[in-house]
């Protein structure tokens, strides 16, 4: 019997891409029965890691008592108390990555850190002679991590995780689906460059609580989101609010259950992915020639505008629309939505 392998995976940030790494660590793991992972990632995400056999969640608190160098060292001590580390996989490549790598490495133990492809996401953003070709996926960058480290990584396509049933609790909030369309919809991104504008997604709701035999569910997450779709959601009762209700384990089992979601380039995007629910994405000021599409999502499904020279103009979405009239996302109609929608379900 060979001798067991336990590595550190690092990836501290937001859901979303935290979301990326479970197919490739489930993969990972899936090949090789003689290892096990030990993530450390924000505190709140521990949902994603659960009913994966040897995916061991480690919480890092990255604002609290691991803040700053003192605090990395700290989380650095508890993780080697806690476990035996062969290797550390660095997923994020940033500053606090770095730092708790390095103490590792200290230690003489094998580090490998993702390549984030920098050059080539910088000419597929430039505003002149873009470079407009798809580059290597974030799910792949994050597989070669462990290739570095002599582990095989052969990423597919099967969804990470079964439909979750979902609790009595929350079948007594959204009821029971009883041969429904469920359609997701989740408007909001980190950034404006985007998102939707709501006035559009609200036609996009009002076409589809049309639908017969279709129940829309309303996601997002913070006060200012709970707050905006709790007025959509009054103009619009057949809709189900979601948003606010539910602990991230609940919500991924509503979920699981969707026949669709509709998302921007988002974290919601990336849950759904990991049921292989299948999303018509939005894309604005970012493209999915950045890497960042769904796990195993048709690129069919997509829906953005492809013949504006400009786009992609950045690839997290973080930088203002330099023509200023966001055409990217307000040239998309709401009826090239609801089709994409309807087209798969």
């Amino acid at each position: 019997m060979g001798t067991t392998k336990t590595i550190l995976a690092l990836r501290f940030s937001a859901l979303g891409d935290v979301a990326m790494t479970i197919p490739v660590m489930k993969q990972v793991l899936e090949e090789h029965p003689d290892v096990s992972i030990v993530f450390v990632t924000n505190k709140n995400w521990g949902a994603l890691c659960a009913g994966i056999p040897r995916l061991i969640f480690f919480p890092a608190d990255v604002k609290g008592i691991h803040k700053g160098v003192p605090g990395l060292f700290r989380l650095f001590r508890s993780i080697r108390k806690a476990h035996k580390i062969t290797a550390v996989a660095d997923l994020h490549n940033v500053l606090r990555a770095q730092i708790v790598r390095t103490f590792f490495r200290l230690t003489g133990t094998p580090v490998a850190a993702i390549d984030k492809g920098r050059a080539a996401k910088k000419a597929l953003t430039r505003r002149e002679n873009k470079v407009l070709q798809p580059l290597t996926t974030t799910i792949e960058r994050y597989a070669t991590v462990f290739r570095q480290l002599g582990i095989s990584c052969t990423m597919g396509v099967k969804p990470v995780f079964p439909p979750q049933p979902l609790a009595a609790t929350t079948q007594s909030v959204i009821g029971l689906k009883e041969g429904e369309k469920w359609v997701g919809m989740a408007p909001f991104a980190t950034y404006r460059e985007k998102m939707y504008p709501l006035e559009k997604m609200e036609e996009v709701l009002a076409t589809l609580v049309q639908e017969p035999g279709h129940k829309v569910l309303l996601f997002g997450g913070g006060k200012r989101e709970v707050a905006q779709l709790t007025e959509l959601a009054a103009r619009y009762p057949q809709a189900v609010m979601v948003a606010g209700r539910f602990s991230l384990q609940e919500e991924m089992a509503i979920i699981s259950q969707l026949d669709v979601m509709i998302s921007m380039d988002s974290a919601n995007m990336h849950l759904a992915s990991l049921f292989g629910v299948p999303v018509v994405s939005v894309w604005g000021a970012t493209h999915p020639f950045a890497g960042f599409m769904g796990y195993a999502q048709s690129p069919d499904n997509a829906v953005q505008i492809t013949d504006l020279h400009c786009r992609p103009c950045s690839v997290f979405g973080n930088k203002l629309c330099f023509r200023g009239d966001h055409a990217c996302m307000e040239w998309i109609k709401p009826e090239q939505i609801v089709e994409k929608v309807i087209s798969v379900v």
